[in-house]
């Protein structure tokens, strides 16, 4: 399956966090296709980020700063917009911030879905919602097998736990009130994502690229953790396909999706950091953080076999690609290039190949 451009075009798409390193990416792409993107958000989260240094802002039908948890705000957002597809991307997205600050990490991923679907329910054109949560939703037991979509959801740190209660949340409001509206909601849970513009602090790439810049030698905290990593216009371009899917043919689509890569690229973080070292060259180097950290999970692997068969997606970019086009953006940033550009042609090339390979 490849995306349709004809369905996007002029499509109204309401799209939360578009400030972020997800939404950022997202907002550009769905630009591109030709819909018309109101966005709402916080500001930047990172200085630097994507949605400056490659002028998301321009590319938007609506640019509304604001937070999911001003449900008045977001309501008449909404409603003044009468977006077709919602497609929920705010969230306080880090483990380990979910430690230092555990309040606000459930009120903005729990209390900010049921805000969003509650905005929802009042506008009467919204015919398909994407909430998109992450693989750490389910109740990871750390041993050698694969998570699918109807396995228990869980979570041993606050940020994890939240997005599972985003989950169930989803889950009820499907149930107890979009079904019976003609409102196709599905969720989507995706493996670690990797890809330029991503400055957040404690994520292996940024704090690489940060390393890199610097002549500094990266620490790595947990060199033996296994994730299930993929570039970000993988997911973004599942998502898509969903939404597509949702709005054409919603009773089969209208529930949980894993996107993640293949078997061969679930790997160690040292492996990215060996990757990466060896991708930016001029003598980088990094080395293992023994310093004591806040619990995260050790091993954690998907199943994708759901999104294979039946909505047909695969990924296109292995890991060392995905590594290696993530560290041309970062060169590319360090080097002043134009950032707006570059990044809509990695996006570009990314959609020629899917559609080489579809």
């Amino acid at each position: 399956m490849v995306i349709d451009t004809s369905f996007w075009q002029g499509r109204k798409v309401f799209l939360t966090g578009h400030t972020g390193f997800k939404g950022s990416w997202m907002s550009l792409w769905l630009k591109q296709l030709g819909a018309e993107v109101t966005g709402y958000a916080l500001s930047a989260p990172t200085s630097p980020s994507l949605f400056h240094d490659a002028d998301v802002e321009q590319s938007l039908k609506g640019h509304i700063q604001g937070d999911i948890n001003d449900l008045n705000l977001l309501t008449k957002s909404m409603q003044l917009f009468q977006p077709e597809i919602v497609i929920h991307m705010a969230a306080q997205s880090l483990v380990r911030d979910s430690y230092i600050n555990p309040v606000n990490t459930y009120k903005t991923n729990v209390i900010g879905t049921v805000n969003l679907f509650e905005s929802i329910r009042k506008t009467s054109s919204v015919k398909v919602i994407l909430n998109i949560t992450t693989d750490k939703c389910y109740e990871n037991k750390e041993g050698p097998w694969e998570y699918r979509e109807n396995d228990h959801m869980g979570g041993h740190d606050p940020y994890s736990s939240s997005k599972a209660c985003s989950e169930l949340v989803s889950s009820a409001y499907r149930r107890s009130f979009f079904q019976e509206s003609g409102i196709a909601l599905a969720t989507a849970r995706a493996g670690n994502v990797i890809g330029g513009g991503d400055w957040a602090v404690d994520r292996i790439v940024p704090d690489a690229m940060r390393a890199f810049m610097s002549s500094k030698s990266l620490l790595v905290r947990n060199p033996k953790a296994v994730r299930p990593w993929q570039h970000v216009l993988e997911p973004l371009s599942g998502y898509l396909l969903l939404c597509q899917k949702l709005l054409n043919n919603p009773k089969d689509y209208a529930n949980a999706w894993n996107f993640g890569p293949t078997d061969k690229d679930t790997q160690p973080v040292s492996f990215l950091a060996d990757c990466m070292t060896y991708s930016w060259g001029n003598s980088a180097k990094w080395h293992e953080d023994d310093s004591s950290h806040p619990h995260e999970a050790f091993y954690l692997k998907l199943d994708c076999s759901k999104v294979r068969t039946v909505l047909k997606f695969e990924p296109i970019w292995g890991l060392e690609r995905a590594l290696d086009e993530t560290v041309k953006w970062y060169k590319a940033w360090h080097n002043q290039e134009d950032i707006n550009e570059f990044t809509l042609r990695q996006i570009e090339l990314y959609q020629r190949e899917r559609m080489s390979n579809g």
